[in-house]
């Protein structure tokens, strides 16, 4: 036994000599780290979980004194709006109370992050971002695959192209349809590789001369790219056909040439598609859209994370009567001018969203027989997964720099925000990984993140990889924090008021201003309207213009149709425009949203806001509890499709119960709108086989968590939704 210890030892086996483990582990959860995570890593089963216990023994009670502050700080906050609630609001002094009481913190002296060994995907390449539940293996697989995209597909199955002329979009192949799809893509060629003379609709040859792309027009004149550097490389796909590469603000995009294509075969160039280098990045979600509650589910999150680090995840279904078997895309070979060949990343570089630190899960209990912190849990079971990535054993690399990246959400201020760098330091160690190859997302979604944004970026400057705003739940957190402030403005009017225009502004002001240009990203919020794809090309244009170098997309299409914008503007060069900007001023940041009493609602207008919250909260819910579904398009009142997640219900639900707080509304109406809505919904969802009816009976327990989360809004911890869905889930399996 002495001999076995010492070899083992010897090749770095971890913890040779047994602990006592006094945790209570999930038995399923048990045979999973022990059957899939810990094979073909230098750790024993034994030394896993004694680090764990011993992680947990270090954090979980500094874990819960930050929640005890938030609740603290927030009592502090309502009195204060309470107490002076009869002279008005005075911006000088709730700004000195929030400083006295530690909501505001010092100010940070300018310094600059430092964070090393970060993917070019995060440094240069301004792209769209997906956000995907990891829990479902065919959205992860679909997502990670989205780093390459067709425009055409893209553009023929989405409203950017316009059925009138003949060109609809159902049934088969429209050729009316496709020649202006074609005409439009030929329009971005000409607008992003122009040509020194003519366009892209009268090429009928590519040729290949003195090291240049040689161009043949129609009338057989010859022609070639204004910017020669912009072509990059070729790749050959056999009989005849072949791909050609170009590189424009960084990113990539291929004229696929196939003249035996039926698409190829009737284009003067045999041009079939072009594949465009589409979400540059994605964050694989364990948090807002997905519904995990239990050991039976986190194994489900971390077995596809797994699968994705060490490349072996598939799924096989049916689509359309054919048997489809999708994996993980392998990397795009091409020759390049100079000779040499290159390999371009076929998969988005994958970013993991842990939990925040509210949450605890049953999956693992402590010595005293409580739930652990999820987010501890997360950390170190995401860690220990993405080590199959940085020491090889995976069919491809997702971090070329060894890194792994992980997005934390809804931390409050910069104490919360150390309390994940310490807590990643420390996972390092038991993993023997060098210090800071964990790094971390700043989501800055809470209200006290984004008044002390540069002191929690100051606390993390040698981890930190990304920044963002979050339109949703800042809102929700802005409702929350100021609930005894006064009734809220109607939701839809809240983009129009200072506060979040100083916040999409403050958010790029600090992140260039520490050092973000070329290191790390500056993302912004979700478009929610996965079918609208033709009113986001027409808007989301504004996110690269405002200094963002990723965005949030709702779709692998939306991808490829949002990535146009980034061919369209250099962001580079926005953020070293706006880095001379006046900055967003702090005053603003701390205007409350409130209404003033000759600004509030009639009856009927109060019942039309009690309802549209009411219908976005019911739908959504509805399949959280009762088929899992932690993000889904649920059709509004006027039955556009909507992304919905945990966050989209937070701001309906608080806003219920910030206007119920203050009288505008009674209990009994909110309930009356719910039941109103709840046959809406029914109806809405009358064709899904696994849907069952709210109404007529009202009795189910996703009505009754709906109505719980608007009714008891106002004393959910930071006004998150978790802990009612959590439970009301729980229940329900």
């Amino acid at each position: 036994m002495k001999f076995i210890n010492e070899l083992k030892n010897f090749l770095g086996f971890k913890n040779s000599k047994p602990k006592e483990i006094s945790l209570k582990i999930s038995t399923h959860l048990s045979d999973f780290v022990n059957d899939e995570v810990l094979p073909g890593l230098n750790f024993s089963s034994n030394y896993f979980w004694s680090s764990f216990e011993n992680i947990l023994d270090k954090f979980s009670k500094r874990n819960i004194e930050l929640l005890v502050k938030r609740e603290e700080l927030q009592g502090l906050i309502d009195q204060w709006h309470i107490d002076t609630r009869d002279s008005g609001f005075k911006l000088e002094e709730y700004k000195e109370f929030l400083t006295k009481i530690g909501y505001l913190v010092p100010r940070s002296k300018d310094f600059l992050i430092t964070t090393r060994d970060v993917d070019p995907e995060i440094r240069k390449i301004a792209g769209p971002q997906l956000v995907v539940p990891v829990m479902n293996a065919r959205f992860a697989l679909n997502a990670t695959n989205a780093r390459w995209g067709s425009l055409y597909d893209a553009l023929y199955g989405t409203d950017i192209i316009d059925e009138e002329e003949g060109a609809q979009r159902e049934g088969g192949y429209n050729p009316i349809r496709g020649g202006k799809v074609i005409a439009f893509a030929k329009d971005f060629l000409d607008q992003t590789i122009p040509l020194n003379i003519g366009k892209y609709k009268d090429v009928i040859n590519f040729e290949f001369i003195n090291s240049k792309l040689s161009l043949t027009l129609i009338d057989k004149s010859k022609t070639n790219l204004k910017d020669d550097n912009q072509y990059i490389g070729y790749m050959d796909k056999g009989s005849g056909a072949y791909g050609l590469l170009f590189k424009n603000n960084n990113l990539h995009f291929e004229i696929q040439i196939d003249s035996s294509h039926p698409i190829g075969q009737d284009d003067p160039a045999g041009i079939k598609d072009i594949l465009m280098e589409s979400a540059i990045t994605t964050i694989q979600d364990c948090e807002d859209s997905v519904a995990a509650v239990d050991a039976e589910d986190k194994i489900i999150v971390y077995r596809n994370w797994l699968g994705l680090m060490k490349g072996n995840l598939k799924r096989s279904f049916d689509k359309n009567g054919k048997f489809i078997t999708r994996e993980l895309s392998p990397d795009r070979k091409y020759l390049l001018k100079n000779g040499k060949m290159i390999l371009l990343p076929g998969r988005s570089l994958l970013l993991v969203r842990n939990v925040g630190h509210l949450m605890t899960n049953p999956a693992i209990k402590d010595k005293n027989g409580n739930e652990v912190p999820e987010g501890i849990m997360d950390a170190f079971f995401t860690t220990c997964i993405s080590i199959h990535d940085i020491i090889g054993n995976g069919v491809y690399k997702n971090s070329k720099t060894k890194s792994i990246y992980i997005v934390k959400p809804k931390m409050h201020g910069p104490e919360e925000v150390q309390f994940s760098c310490d807590l990643f330091e420390e996972i390092e160690k038991v993993f023997s990984l060098p210090l800071n190859t964990i790094k971390i997302g700043i989501m800055d979604e809470e209200r006290r993140t984004t008044l002390n944004l540069k002191e929690c970026i100051e606390v993390a400057k040698e981890r930190v990889i990304f920044i963002n705003t979050g339109f949703l739940d800042r809102t929700g957190d802005e409702i929350h924090t100021s609930m005894e402030a006064g009734p809220m403005v109607p939701k839809a009017d809240m983009k129009n008021e200072e506060w979040i225009k100083a916040y999409e502004n403050w958010n790029v002001d600090i992140g260039l201003e520490t050092g973000f240009l070329g290191n790390a990203q500056i993302g912004k919020g979700m478009w929610p309207m996965p079918d609208e794809m033709l009113e986001m090309y027409k808007t989301k244009m504004v996110h690269p213009l405002a200094g963002a170098n990723c965005a949030w997309v709702p779709s692998p299409t939306a991808a490829t149709l949002h990535a146009i914008h980034y061919h369209q503007i250099f962001v580079k060069n926005e953020q070293e425009k706006l880095l001379k900007r006046e900055k967003a001023n702090l005053d603003d940041l701390l205007k409350i949203p409130c209404m003033k009493e000759d600004e509030f609602p009639s009856k009927e207008d109060i019942q039309d806001e009690l309802e549209n919250n009411a219908q976005g909260i019911l739908g959504y819910v509805v399949r959280w509890i009762d088929q899992g579904i932690g993000c889904s398009k649920v059709p509004d009142i006027n039955n556009v499709g909507l992304m919905e997640d945990r966050a989209t219900c937070r701001i309906s639900s608080q806003h219920i119960a910030n206007w119920l707080h203050h009288n505008l509304c009674t209990e009994k109406e909110v309930i009356n709108v719910m039941k109103k809505m709840a046959v809406i919904v029914d109806q809405q969802n009358k064709h899904d086989v696994d849907y069952k009816n709210m109404s007529p009976s009202f009795d189910g327990i996703a009505f009754k968590a709906a109505c719980d989360l608007a009714i008891k809004g106002k004393y959910q911890p930071s006004g998150y939704t978790e802990p009612i869905l959590h439970k009301m889930r729980i229940r329900r399996k």
